[in-house]
């Protein structure tokens, strides 16, 4: 059974006994009757409950003239010199018509981008790294792109994509972009469920790992306390790690969107 962290607590105690009557009322299953609001889906909430507060403080500083350092990393996020901000990578795939997008696909990137970060603070998990937060990601991602072709080029028009460019090959085509398309459901849950959940493992298992040569170095005395500072080192190299994987795995589940976007509403 899952052990729950103090997030989860505090969330079931605010809202777990309307959440269990919704899900009694739907048939659902819960795995721990004592708290069904699960960890991962209490993490949701605060990541979210962080990004409200954080862009509502974010607003009442921005600046024209004077533009502090926060309103500046945000900024880069959108655009940068680089071109792999989000609406930079939005106008050189969508082209036309493209800022429309801009809302749901960014909202989407910052919020995995928050979610796999804020299991650097410690005692907090990542909500990606469990498969469910993730899969409804991708699901999001799916029926947006799949609404924006259809609102683009009306449902014939959307569906002409899945029986490719020559009408004789329409029959062999249709069945494999039906997998193609279904297939990316899975490409999006897996990949970053995978890398988030090996990312946190090994930050863990070597955190863990380091303690125990800590402590063991620390009882030899004056010159183990001063060689016990090397292993405590070593979980550094590997927040950096994760923190790397966290920015990667964000910016691959925003750019992929922007494509299947891009590929559902271009006109040839």
């Amino acid at each position: 059974m899952e052990q729950p962290i103090w997030v989860t607590v505090i969330v079931n105690r605010l809202l777990g006994k309307p959440a269990a009557a919704v899900l009694a009322a739907l048939h659902i299953p819960v795995a721990n009757p004592e708290y069904p609001i699960s960890t991962a889906v209490s993490m949701e909430l605060l990541v979210l409950v962080v990004a409200v507060l954080f862009f509502l403080w974010l607003r009442t500083r921005l600046s024209v003239d004077r533009p502090g350092g926060t309103q500046q990393v945000m900024e880069m996020v959108l655009t940068n010199p680089m071109g792999v901000g989000i609406r930079d990578l939005i106008h050189d795939n969508i082209r036309h018509g493209g800022e429309q997008y801009l809302p749901l696909i960014g909202s989407i990137g910052i919020f995995i981008l928050f979610c796999n970060l804020i299991n650097v603070i410690p005692t907090l998990d990542a909500p990606t790294a469990t498969v469910t937060v993730p899969l409804g990601c991708a699901i999001i991602v799916f029926v947006y792109y799949n609404f924006a072709g259809i609102a683009k080029r009306g449902l014939g028009g959307h569906g002409k994509h899945f029986l490719g460019p020559i009408p004789v090959m329409a029959p062999l085509m249709l069945p494999i972009e039906l997998f193609s398309h279904s297939f990316r459901l899975l490409s999006l849950t897996v990949r970053l469920w995978v890398n988030m959940l090996v990312s946190e493992m090994l930050y863990v298992i070597f955190l863990g790992m380091m303690m125990s040569i800590y402590v063991a170095l620390a009882k030899l005395g004056a010159a183990g306390h001063a060689a016990a500072v090397f292993p405590l080192m070593i979980p550094l190299i590997f927040i950096m790690l994760h923190i790397a994987v966290a920015i990667l795995q964000a910016f691959v589940f925003t750019i992929l969107p922007i494509i299947y976007v891009a590929g559902a509403v271009e006109e040839h």
